[in-house]
């Protein structure tokens, strides 16, 4: 059985970040994937923080055809866009979407009507071989993709 693709509504809480790493880790046998169970983590704690706990959100975490793992992590926030920003020395957050910048080989954001969907796909894991070829679900809203650094620079709301 492959470990992807994978898909889960849930509310985002502080427990849901540990538990869908946790559920990542055993979907993948146990393969190395910390960079993955980062981007995870730091994605649903920006829903978190910038929109509420117990907001309900979608995360997915598929293959793409071009050998990548996409991770998409979906809420009804649309008008507020992530934007990576300059954490000083003491700030304890602030962090997050810089960390995924600097493990993902893309990130960008998807804007819906009523929904927007924050994702980046990263090389595949360690010990995983290679992804599994099959395309990524588009968030509800369809396209509407802003890829990359600074691309979600609408309203934002501090990764």
């Amino acid at each position: 059985m492959t470990p992807l693709p994978l898909t889960v509504d849930l509310l985002a809480v502080p427990k849901a970040v540990p538990e869908m790493r946790d559920t990542l880790r055993e979907r993948c046998g146990g393969a190395d994937s910390p960079d993955l169970l980062l981007c995870v983590g730091e994605l649903l704690t920006n829903v978190i923080v910038h929109l509420g706990e117990g907001t309900p959100v979608t995360l997915r975490v598929a293959g793409t055809r071009s050998g990548r793992i996409r991770v998409e992590v979906s809420d009804p926030g649309p008008g507020l866009w992530p934007v990576p920003r300059t954490a000083g020395d003491r700030d304890e957050s602030g962090r997050g979407l810089a960390l995924v910048e600097a493990l993902a080989s893309r990130w960008g954001v998807e804007q819906g009507v009523h929904r927007k969907t924050v994702w980046c796909e990263l090389p595949v894991p360690a010990g995983w071989g290679r992804a599994v070829d099959e395309p990524v679900a588009v968030g509800p809203g369809g396209p509407g993709t802003a890829a990359g650094p600074g691309a979600a620079s609408r309203g934002g709301v501090d990764g």
